[in-house]
C-alpha cells in the first residue's frame, strides 16, 4: 500500500545521499524520466551514494508499506523507474567506471549510462556489448538481457557480465557471480530488477 506524498518522512536513518520531495525546488526535474508521457509523482526521491544508502531506503519503504521503484538511466518505456506516492531509489550518483585493460574488464556503477562506459573503454580501444542509445542506463538494459550493435559478434550484455554487487530486499549486500551466489547470478541475467538493486557491474571487454 502506498503512502500519500504529504505523509512521507523526509529523513531516513543512516542515509548519506540526497533526498528530494515534492516541497523541493528541483523536484519536478528530479522526477522526470525519458518517456515524457510518464508523469508520476513520487513521495520521495532518494539519490543514493552507495549500497548502504540503498539498504536504508529499502528498509524505510518497507517499514511504511510504500511502493518502491529503482531508477538507473530512467529509460524504461513503461516508466518502471518511477512511482506515484512511493519512493524512488535514484542511482544516478553511482557513476564510477574503472577499466582494467590488462584484465579486459570494466567495473561500472549502477547509475552509469552506456555513454559513460563507452567513453571510458574506448580510450583503450575496448568495448563490451551495450545498447544503441548512449543515454540508456547500464542497469536496466543489462538486467533485461542487453541487445546492441555488438550482439551478433559478442553476444548480449548478460553474456559478458561477470559479477554484480547487489542489495537484496532484506538489505543484505552480496556479490553474485558464477562462483558466489550462482543461482542469484543466473536469475538476474534477464530477470530484470526483481531480485534486488544492483549497485555495481563487472563486464568482460
Amino acid at each position: 500500500m502506498s503512502t500519500p506524498a504529504s505523509n512521507a518522512n523526509p529523513t531516513i536513518p543512516g542515509f548519506t545521499g540526497q533526498l528530494i520531495g515534492p516541497q523541493d525546488a528541483d523536484y519536478d526535474e528530479a522526477r522526470q524520466v525519458y518517456n515524457a508521457m510518464i508523469d508520476k509523482r513520487p513521495a520521495l526521491i532518494a539519490r543514493v551514494s552507495g549500497p548502504s544508502d540503498v539498504a536504508a531506503v529499502i528498509a524505510f519503504a518497507r517499514d511504511r508499506g510504500m511502493t518502491l521503484a529503482v531508477r538507473g538511466g530512467a529509460h524504461n518505456g513503461a516508466g518502471l523507474g518511477t512511482v506515484d506516492d512511493g519512493v524512488v531509489i535514484d542511482l544516478s550518483l553511482l557513476r564510477d567506471v574503472t577499466v582494467a585493460p590488462s584484465a579486459r574488464t570494466v567495473r561500472v556503477g549502477g547509475g552509469c549510462t552506456w555513454g559513460d562506459v563507452d567513453a571510458a573503454t574506448g580510450e583503450h580501444g575496448l568495448a563490451t556489448p551495450s545498447g544503441i542509445i548512449s543515454t540508456t542506463g547500464v542497469g536496466g538494459l543489462t538486467l533485461g538481457g542487453g541487445l546492441g550493435h555488438l550482439t551478433r559478434s559478442c553476444g548480449l550484455a548478460i553474456d559478458n557480465l561477470l559479477e554484480v554487487e547487489i542489495v537484496l530486499p532484506s538489505g543484505e549486500q552480496v556479490r553474485a557471480s558464477a562462483d558466489e551466489h550462482p543461482d542469484l547470478f543466473w536469475a538476474i541475467r534477464g530477470g530484470g530488477g526483481n531480485f534486488g538493486v544492483v549497485t555495481s557491474f563487472l563486464f568482460r571487454l
